[in-house]
């Protein structure tokens, strides 16, 4: 059965991690995506495990199912192209920063003129109306400017940086939903439009959904942080040979541990009695259960608490992962024979669809230029044409 997408057309212009993931996500949906590279290729095609150069894994896990074209978009003939594609594409995503796709001839108002119906969609580090609209980012830059490094300070002593690209992955995310909104829009109106998304504002309203706290109110009626999470005992607990997660956090959930771990007192205690006593109270509340964890194996108490409601599970690291019981069952990971880079482990998309499942093995992650010939073929240039713009320079195609 085909994704739910099947029949879009999308075209990326993209790098890094944030563009190629978001259009990864609409590939496997079923989305025809053609990736148009530089001559030299996205950068992540260099960035980490690799048999073959320009097929690195973090490129490999963030381009299935799409078709590489590479393009030298500074020389008119390569611009063309990009036109042409474009006349027969739903969708342009790209995640330059806006002045540079403006001097490049490629902003919305060049790519709307050519195909009306586009949905252009721009993800950059700022909203192009205020002061930072100019400047560049990276995940970095934005955890610490949309304040994810000091909320670490406040829990650690110092400002980090989470060890994952929040920032790209998350705006990667407000990408598809908001280009999957822009092209049901355009079902129902049959106009297309540009669709910003600035890293800076995806992730000051990711962080502060639950953190706004006391700033929800004007005046405030207190600082922002929600305590539970600002406390420096929130972390996975020690327990005799490991350690367990559990966070026994709704009423029900809290008498039922109480029960479980031999603790009625705790149910009656002033400090514990309701959701919003134990948050109030959090150091305690963590401190608590902390002793209580660590009198008990991780399998004891996953035993213990097996046939609870409580969330309790045990700590895994990134090894552990591919071998949980539960990923391995659900059949999550996947195993993928490429041509050029042998067997390959992937993810499985993390959405089931009952009519239209996605497919993640659809198309393998290409090489650099892979289908550069087969694309210009498809938007109606000639052997001689295309051969042309090979000599150039202007194109360039795997093995070429």
């Amino acid at each position: 059965m085909a994704g739910p997408l099947e029949g879009v057309k999308v075209v990326e212009l993209t790098s890094v991690v944030l563009g190629p993931w978001a259009c990864q996500i609409l590939a496997d949906m079923g989305a025809d995506v053609v990736k148009i590279e530089a001559p030299g290729g996205d950068s992540n095609r260099q960035l980490g495990a690799y048999r073959h150069k320009g097929m690195a894994a973090l490129y490999l896990t963030c381009n299935r199912n799409k078709r590489s074209i590479v393009l030298d978009v500074k020389q008119p003939a390569a611009k063309q192209a990009v036109l042409d594609l474009v006349k027969t594409a739903d969708v342009f995503v790209h995640n330059n920063r806006p002045q540079v796709m403006t001097k490049l001839g490629l902003d919305y108002e060049a790519l709307s003129a050519v195909n009306p119906r586009l949905i252009y969609c721009g993800s950059y580090g700022y909203a192009r109306k205020g002061p930072y609209g100019s400047k560049g980012a990276l995940d970095d830059s934005i955890q610490s400017i949309a304040g994810v490094a000091m909320l670490n300070k406040l829990v650690l002593g110092e400002p980090r940086y989470l060890p994952t690209v929040v920032a790209d992955k998350t705006t990667a995310i407000t990408v598809v939903y908001g280009v999957l909104a822009a092209l049901y829009n355009r079902e129902r109106t049959g106009r297309g439009q540009e669709v910003e998304v600035p890293m800076f504002e995806t992730m000051v309203s990711f962080v502060m959904a639950e953190h706004l706290w006391g700033m929800a109110f004007e005046p405030p009626l207190g600082p922002p942080g929600y305590v539970r999470l600002m406390s420096v005992h929130r972390r996975p607990y020690r327990t005799q040979d490991g350690y367990v997660a559990i966070l026994p956090y709704m009423n029900a959930h809290w008498e039922t541990f109480c029960d479980v771990v031999g603790r009625p007192d705790l149910k009656t205690d002033p400090r514990f009695v309701t959701m919003a006593d134990r948050t109030k109270n959090i150091d305690d509340t963590y401190a608590e259960t902390a002793k209580i964890m660590a009198t008990r194996t991780t399998s004891e108490w996953l035993g213990l608490f097996a046939s609870t409601s409580v969330p309790i599970n045990r700590v895994n690291t990134l090894e552990d992962l591919a071998q949980d019981p539960h990923l391995v069952e659900t059949g999550f990971w996947k195993t993928v024979d490429h041509p050029t880079e042998g067997k390959l482990r992937t993810t499985a998309f993390p959405v089931n669809f009952s009519g239209t499942p996605a497919e993640v093995t659809r198309r393998h992650a290409p090489r650099l230029g892979e289908h550069t010939r087969e694309v210009l073929r498809e938007i109606g240039y000639a052997p001689q044409q295309i051969d042309s713009m090979l000599a150039s320079g202007a194109a360039l195609t795997a093995g070429e």
